[in-house]
Formats: structure tokens, C-alpha cells, sequence
């Protein structure tokens, strides 16, 4: 297949496709012309790479998953970690979204006089909802 249609397959951009090979994520199995050309299993590589990136997973990190003959290599403890971090996120995102949801429908007369208003402030001032963003 050349590029045009590996493109188009994997609706990825040519130039997404020229980046993941210079990366050494993917390598053409040849050139017809001046085009570019790989065999079908790119496609397979590619959907791993798209699977990788939606789990937040850096380019560089996901390159680390493919050996050098073209094969997987998955470090599942690293993947236990990562998915742990996601845990980790939405539990603070959640937790963040309660927050917002309270300040927003609080009946008290104002932010002021809302206790729990009160104690996301003295969190925010003491360091401590900043150090759990470093956490994950």
C-alpha cells in the first residue's frame, strides 16, 4: 500500500505517517517511485499506536512497546502503572467536579459562610491540592 492509502485506511495524515517513521515507529517496506509503501501489517502497528495515545501514552512510550523486528513487547507492569495514574486523575477530576458542583448550588448566603467551601480553600492555600496534581 503506498502512503496515500495507508493513510487514508488508517485515517491518520501522510504526514502523521512520515513523523511515526522518523520516531522508528513504523517503517516502509519500500517506495513505489517516490512514494512511500508498507505492507498491510503497518495497519495493525498504527491501531496500536491510536489504542496507545487514547490511554495517554507518549509516542516515545508506545515505541518502547514494538521490538526491533516489528513485534510487541509489552511492559505490562508499566501498563499497571499507567492505568493506576488514570485512577488516580479521575478520582481527582471527580473529586474537582463535586467541588465546582457544590460552589455552584451552595445554599449558603455566600462562598464565605459554606464550610466546605472553606475547607477546599485552606487545601488550595496549604499546597495540598497541588501537591496531589504532582502525584499523578
Amino acid at each position: 500500500m503506498d502512503i496515500a492509502e495507508v493513510a487514508e485506511r488508517a485515517n491518520v495524515a501522510a504526514s502523521a505517517l512520515r513523523y511515526y517513521e522518523k520516531k522508528g515507529l513504523i517503517k516502509p517496506s519500500g517506495r513505489n517511485g517516490l512514494r512511500r509503501t508498507y505492507a498491510p501489517s503497518v495497519l495493525d502497528t498504527l491501531a496500536l499506536i491510536a489504542l496507545g495515545q487514547s490511554a495517554g501514552l507518549s509516542l516515545d512510550e508506545i515505541g518502547a512497546m514494538f521490538t526491533p523486528d516489528g513485534g510487541t513487547a509489552i511492559d505490562r507492569a508499566f501498563l499497571l502503572a499507567k492505568a493506576e495514574e488514570i485512577d488516580a486523575l479521575s478520582k481527582r477530576l471527580k473529586a474537582m467536579s463535586e467541588g465546582l458542583r457544590h460552589a455552584a448550588a451552595c445554599p449558603a448566603p455566600s462562598h464565605a459562610e459554606c464550610p466546605k467551601f472553606q475547607r477546599l480553600l485552606k487545601a488550595a492555600t496549604s499546597g495540598a491540592i497541588e501537591r496531589s496534581l504532582k502525584k499523578i
